[in-house]
């Protein structure tokens, strides 16, 4: 039994540790735009998304139970041994693509994790295909739809805004980029934070201290103020990437992109699906700049990060695999 308390209490560390860093390593999906364009100054905007991270990480569970209920099989198949792994899996890769300034998806790291170790422990009977096949298609859909309604958005915009000058066009939309900023913020919590809280649910519901899949409000409480506290660091060097290397953004672009993304995502939240984030937001300034003129957009920088997104769900799953190997001959 102290084993056990031990193992659930490394997860639940784990898992905050993976809410953490997808806080300051997501951080630029809020706020990057809004900062590029000094719309916001970066402290400001920083303890505002971070606010606002909390608030959305609250608003809901159906991410979580997806997560939890629609990758594996079976609760009772995912011992303790398989969720570390996995976590460790992400965390690690999490902090690789950190620390080479590349967006990579949270999300995609953690779905890899899982996989990877639950084949390894238990086999291809472990894994709820239907679910991952669910979860893999949200995520492959929404920045291919982001990019669509990025470009739709920004081409309705000029299409209002085009007789005006093109400075007092950006001076009111700095201030609207405020609005913009905070409704990403928001929308990029509900979704994030839960996945963390799916993966402790299922700790506490594999192990028996749960009898249902339902998440309780300390593990909300936990996940919601992790991933805070991860944005109110910052992640500045993918702030780079995302605000200015793929398309130059305008106050007026940047509203755009900031307001199309928080409604992919929170429209994915509604839907309990979980999405990547930075793809929704790197997908939504591709659209953004096609509006413009398709090469506004440097399409270079762009490959590089779908080179990185095809990459991580399988080196997520090799990690999580090995992960789950030393995890077994620690804990034996």
């Amino acid at each position: 039994m102290p084993e056990l308390q031990m193992m659930i209490l490394t997860i639940i560390g784990l898992a905050l540790l993976f809410d953490f860093i997808n806080g300051f390593h997501d951080t630029a999906n809020a706020i990057a735009t809004s900062v590029s364009t000094r719309a916001l100054h970066p402290s400001h905007a920083v303890i505002m998304a971070a606010v606002l991270n909390f608030a959305g990480a609250m608003y809901s569970t159906g991410v979580a139970k997806t997560i939890g209920g629609d990758i594996v099989s079976s609760p009772h198949m995912v011992d303790e041994h398989v969720l570390i792994a996995a976590l460790a899996g992400s965390v690690i890769w999490n902090i690789i693509t950190w620390w080479l300034a590349l967006p990579s998806s949270s999300s995609h790291a953690l779905v890899g994790g899982i996989i990877g170790a639950v084949l390894i422990s238990v086999g291809s009977s472990g894994l709820n295909f239907l679910g991952i096949g669910k979860i893999v298609l949200s995520l492959i859909v929404s920045p291919c739809l982001a990019i669509v309604t990025g470009c739709c958005v920004m081409l309705l915009l000029y299409r209002i805004f085009g007789n005006f000058s093109p400075s007092s066009v950006n001076h009111k939309f700095k201030k609207m980029q405020v609005l913009s900023a905070a409704a990403m913020a928001f929308s990029h919590g509900s979704n994030d934070a839960q996945k963390s809280m799916g993966i402790i649910t299922l700790a506490l519901l594999s192990s028996g201290y749960l009898t249902e899949f339902e998440v309780p409000t300390f593990v909300k409480i936990l996940c919601a103020t992790a991933m805070a506290c991860g944005t109110a660091i910052g992640g500045w060097r993918i702030i780079k990437t995302i605000g200015g290397k793929i398309f130059k953004l305008e106050p007026i672009s940047g509203f755009a992109s900031d307001l199309n993304s928080s409604i992919v995502i929170f429209s994915a939240t509604l839907l309990h699906l979980p999405v990547s984030t930075t793809h929704v937001v790197s997908g939504s300034i591709m659209g953004v700049g096609t509006a413009k003129r398709v090469n506004a957009v440097r399409w270079g920088v762009a490959q590089q990060m779908v080179v990185a997104w095809v990459l991580t769900i399988p080196c997520t799953a090799a990690m999580g695999a090995v992960a789950y190997m030393i995890v077994k001959a620690i804990f034996v």
